[in-house]
């Protein structure tokens, strides 16, 4: 019995196939955002025209690779020719005010569905940007759709942390593409300026920065924005209480008083301006020891103390972590790591802001009385 014949491809079976091929920035199938104008099908040969959305895309070779990987893939297709290019300006700007659609200038709005959880602290030094990386990539662990804002615009850290230091935003028209870590959406101003340059910025430009981060950076749709807020109850505090009432604020502090005490003033400022703390982190709260015991280095119950006069219940107790250093110096977040008590009690703290969900408050209803 003769063999038979290998199937004969057509354009639909190769469009079918690409639609699996995501954008890796704007997260979407490079047939929904118009990157494929053109299929060609002769016999067993294809030839698919791909129009990227600016000159010089970072993540043009792996488009590239996974475009040409999915037309492979369609049985009777026996070579596959990628043509690139680039999109038109009209063509561009057409797409971007389709992604953007009916949003407002601020996305991040009180009806938003999108949580924003403000993890701050009262004086550096406790671990608040290790946390807040961790958090978000845990939350991300968990099927949820993560950015995370680098709002600590003077001691900007969060790119190390998550290793994409020296990692750029790409501009599409006036959109800006944040880059990804861990399946985390990121932006900070450490991709703006030189990673050792000193930032030294008066109220006004501070408020515009973050305005910026929040209006003109493309998350996409996502279910949790994460800030990293500077220490102390600054303008960038009050900035984004203004710009972000309805943030959720989780308070880190290391079990010594003097920082507990410190850190209960953070939390205050968050009130006034109408945001909800809804807990508190102790970071370094103890060192375990071969034996079993702990060494409290830092002393005990301070996280305890603050949650206590706040109202709030303590979320986590981070134990002091030697690989939770190195990771934070070597760019890979120690929830990455299964077996440490870091890790876990990160992890755990994820999962209980993540059960707690969003409230109604501060969004409006879409009822009306009859």
């Amino acid at each position: 019995m003769a063999d038979a014949a290998p199937p004969t491809p057509t354009e639909q079976d190769v469009r079918r196939a690409l639609d699996r091929v995501m954008d890796p920035e704007l997260r979407r199938p490079v047939t929904e955002l118009d990157m494929v104008p053109r299929v060609s099908v002769q016999g067993d040969r294809v030839t698919v025209d791909l129009e990227l959305t600016i000159v010089g895309c970072p993540a043009a070779d792996r488009i590239e690779r996974d475009v040409r990987a999915a037309a492979s893939s369609v049985p009777g297709v026996a070579s596959v020719d990628v043509a690139v290019g680039v999109m038109a300006p009209a063509v561009r700007d057409a797409l971007i005010a389709r992604l953007r659609g009916d949003r407002p200038a601020m996305p991040f709005t009180p009806d938003s569905l999108t949580r924003v959880i403000a993890v701050t602290s009262g004086k550096g030094g406790v671990g608040k940007s290790t946390i807040t990386a961790n958090l978000a990539v845990a939350l991300a662990q968990q099927g949820l759709r993560v950015g995370l804002v680098d709002a600590d615009v003077f001691g900007f850290s969060i790119p190390g942390l998550l290793g994409i230091a020296g990692a750029k935003p790409t501009r599409v028209g006036e959109a800006i593409m944040p880059p990804r870590a861990h399946d985390v959406a990121v932006i900070s101003i450490g991709m703006f300026v030189d990673e050792r340059t000193a930032v030294s910025w008066r109220g006004p430009m501070l408020h515009r920065t973050v305005q910026q981060f929040l209006t003109d950076v493309y998350f996409g749709d996502l279910d949790v924005l994460v800030l990293d807020m500077p220490p102390g109850t600054g303008d960038v505090a009050i900035s984004v209480g203004q710009l972000l009432p309805h943030a959720e604020v989780v308070v880190v502090t290391t079990p010594q008083k003097a920082a507990a005490d410190v850190a209960e003033r953070s939390a205050l400022v968050a009130r006034q301006t109408g945001q909800t703390v809804i807990g508190v982190v102790e970071n370094m709260a103890g060192l375990a020891q071969p034996d079993g015991s702990v060494l409290e280095l830092f002393g005990s119950g301070g996280g305890a103390e603050t949650a206590e006069r706040l109202g709030v219940p303590l979320l986590a107790r981070v134990p002091l972590s030697i690989a939770l250093r190195e990771g934070g110096d070597e760019g890979e977040p120690i929830v990455l790591v299964d077996g440490d008590p870091a890790a876990e009690a990160i992890r755990d703290l994820a999962r209980a802001i993540a059960a707690r969900g969003r409230g109604l408050a501060g969004r409006p209803l879409t009822v009306s009385p009859r």
